[in-house]
């Protein structure tokens, strides 16, 4: 566990109890969270332990619920689980907010538990960090094949999806980029809303204390009008796709 957050209201609908897991395979240059990477270093809590703060306020989040997120909250498949389990018992909105990193249909194991998960899953947010594979290498660390797979396979099951997408001026800030993310998600059924976010570096201190260097020193923040008109952008081509 890294932390929990108990009053989210960017997370989902509603107020959120954001509870924020330890460990991520992706290494975005932008991350805000580098605190979060490292698997081992969080704090260990049972299910129950996570969830008092959530269950002792529950009038206060009638109208929203509980949001996993990390780090990469997939990463701990079972425990996520369990704690979804724990909240429809109680008929709890239940979100996940994922990178999609850790999809694998060509494990069958991996598959199982993925299925259990969805079927106690309200909603997803997804973050497509970039809609080119190779900038997306260049970006995270990884190829974006198996994530926009994920998004895919949650179009099969049906899932209900909120994609988030960051703008970073000279990264992902560009037309053409921003018209192949709406065309891809014309594709899809299960689209529900697009956050579009701007760049921006409030994490510059946490990677000074963990003596890391930061990866977009020279990067300008971008700014709410820019990501306004990228958001233009996508819904345009989203549009279209689906025309």
């Amino acid at each position: 566990m890294h932390s929990i957050e108990s009053c989210g209201t960017v997370d989902g609908p509603g107020i959120r109890y954001v509870i924020f897991l330890q460990g991520c395979p992706m290494r975005c240059q932008y991350c805000h969270n580098p605190d979060t990477w490292e698997y081992g270093k969080g704090t260990e809590m049972t299910v129950q332990e996570v969830l008092e703060g959530f269950y002792s306020n529950l009038p206060f989040y009638r109208n929203g619920g509980v949001t996993v997120t990390g780090g990469e909250p997939m990463m701990q498949m079972d425990f996520l689980i369990e704690v979804f389990r724990d909240l429809k018992k109680h008929g709890i909105h239940t979100c996940i907010d994922s990178s999609g990193i850790m999809f694998n249909p060509h494990n069958d194991a991996f598959m199982k538990r993925l299925d259990e998960l969805l079927s106690m899953t309200d909603l997803i947010l997804l973050d497509i960090k970039h809609i080119d594979d190779r900038q997306h290498q260049i970006l995270t660390g990884h190829s974006n094949r198996q994530i926009l797979a994920f998004a895919k396979y949650l179009d099969e099951r049906g899932v209900p999806v909120w994609i988030r997408h960051v703008v970073v001026p000279g990264i992902t800030l560009f037309r053409e980029y921003l018209e192949q993310l709406g065309a891809f998600m014309g594709t899809l059924n299960n689209v529900k809303a697009l956050d579009v976010l701007p760049y921006h570096s409030m994490g510059k201190i946490k990677y000074k204390t963990l003596h890391l260097s930061y990866p977009l020193e020279n990067t300008r923040e971008a700014t709410r009008e820019e990501a306004a008109m990228a958001k233009h952008i996508i819904l345009s081509a989203y549009k279209k796709a689906k025309s």
